[in-house]
């Protein structure tokens, strides 16, 4: 199983077989768990196996997208960051348009048509998401020329809610379109929040742009991308050094320059 199935696959379904063990060893149906001490495959963390796109081929997406339905959708995980779930649960209501806001209030769960539901999003998810002016003329034209459907007005999925699969099915075809295929539709929710740490939010912004129930989660999620911002500080303290020198020349002493490191005016 696992040279054919991903590592985090393989975890997951020996634990399960595991658990099953050791409920038998409780109710004494079997001595020991044959499972005990067997290694599991190591998983490659996130943030190491984490596939950004660039601005460029983000837009390359929506505009090759063949489903006018689809590219909508695209863009609200590219540019809002949901997760697949929540934008597939999107009604026209979620949208103020107005405000240029986005209301995180539900996901659909479920992989197929026909076992697709929409409930509430995961503890500590439901939010609301500021979006920029493109995004909501976007989904202006959205509105106008797709139209939503059904008595809550879905704003995805004509006829049907969006489901895993489907909208899977739908992102291969684009993907393939503009490469690379490796990118997932997930991908774009990482592109979203990259572009936020990028433009200097700090984890607890993010956090809550991105529904984590905890800080901790953005951090481990993306402490790459925020490492390479930190490298970016030496422009910065490039500036500053540069006022200190002023000021200290102005001063034209040495210790009123040793004052201002230690504060010791």
């Amino acid at each position: 199983m696992a040279t054919t199935l991903a590592a985090s696959t393989t975890r997951i379904r020996d634990n399960y077989v595991h658990m099953a063990f050791r409920a038998a060893v409780r109710d004494k149906i079997i001595r020991e768990a044959p499972s005990d001490g067997v290694a599991f495959p190591k998983v490659a963390k996130a943030e190491t196996t984490m596939l950004i796109q660039t601005p460029e081929q983000a837009a390359a997406a929506r505009g090759a997208c063949l489903d006018p339905a689809f590219v909508g959708f695209i863009a609200v995980c590219a540019y809002a960051g949901p997760r697949l779930a929540e934008a597939a649960g999107l009604q026209v209501g979620d949208v103020d348009f107005l405000r240029r806001e986005i209301r995180v209030r539900g996901q659909v769960q479920g992989q197929t048509r026909t076992t697709a539901k929409v409930v509430p999003p995961n503890a500590g998810s439901a939010r609301t998401v500021y979006v920029s002016d493109d995004l909501i003329e976007l989904l202006s034209r959205h509105v106008r020329d797709i139209g939503s459907w059904g008595e809550d007005a879905w704003l995805f999925g004509v006829g049907a809610l969006l489901n895993r699969n489907a909208a899977g099915h739908l992102w291969r075809q684009t993907s393939e379109l503009v490469g690379p295929a490796a990118f997932a539709l997930h991908d774009l929710r990482h592109f979203d929040a990259s572009g936020l740490i990028t433009a200097g939010c700090d984890v607890v912004t993010v956090q809550h742009a991105l529904g984590h129930s905890t800080p901790t989660i953005t951090l481990n999620t993306y402490s790459r991308t925020y490492g390479r911002r930190l490298r970016t500080g030496r422009g910065p303290r490039g500036r500053l050094c540069g006022v200190l020198r002023t000021v200290c020349g102005l001063m034209g002493s040495n210790m009123e320059l040793t004052c201002m490191f230690t504060g010791s005016w």
